[in-house]
């Protein structure tokens, strides 16, 4: 198990910019694919982005490619989320994940809640109009 905590969450305008980060500790961090989900209110959590463990796949929610990047520093033990172009409907809990798995591919991104065994605390992004 390797354990997570998030942070970079916020209160921002439509059309603004976030960058959250999420530090890990315990187990050897680049050993894990990493993933970020969010929660609305009211609706389930679901898939946001994913990063390998080598860090050169990558795999985004339809809602999100083009304005988030994930990505991550092995050395630093740190996953980040960059949001741009931020809109109200992207108001959500946002957790940092890492992968069950040590077996998978070096390029791997898995997408699937299932695929995650360790979870953060979440932290709150609330986008304004």
């Amino acid at each position: 198990q390797v354990q997570l905590v998030e942070s970079g969450g916020g209160l921002v305008q439509a059309g603004g910019s976030l960058r959250l980060s999420c530090a890990a500790s315990g187990r050897t961090f680049s050993n894990y694919a990493m993933g970020w989900f969010r929660q609305a209110p009211g609706k389930e959590r679901e898939f946001v982005a994913a990063i390998s463990t080598s860090g050169s796949s990558r795999s985004y929610a339809d809602s999100v490619k083009g304005r988030f990047t994930i990505s991550r520093d092995n050395a630093r033990k740190t996953e980040y989320l960059q949001m741009s172009s931020l809109k109200p409907e992207d108001t959500a809990v946002y957790y940092c994940a890492a992968g069950r798995s040590l077996a998978w591919g070096r390029n791997f991104t898995p997408t699937r809640r299932a695929d995650f065994g360790s979870w953060g605390q979440g932290t709150q992004v609330t986008v304004s109009s």
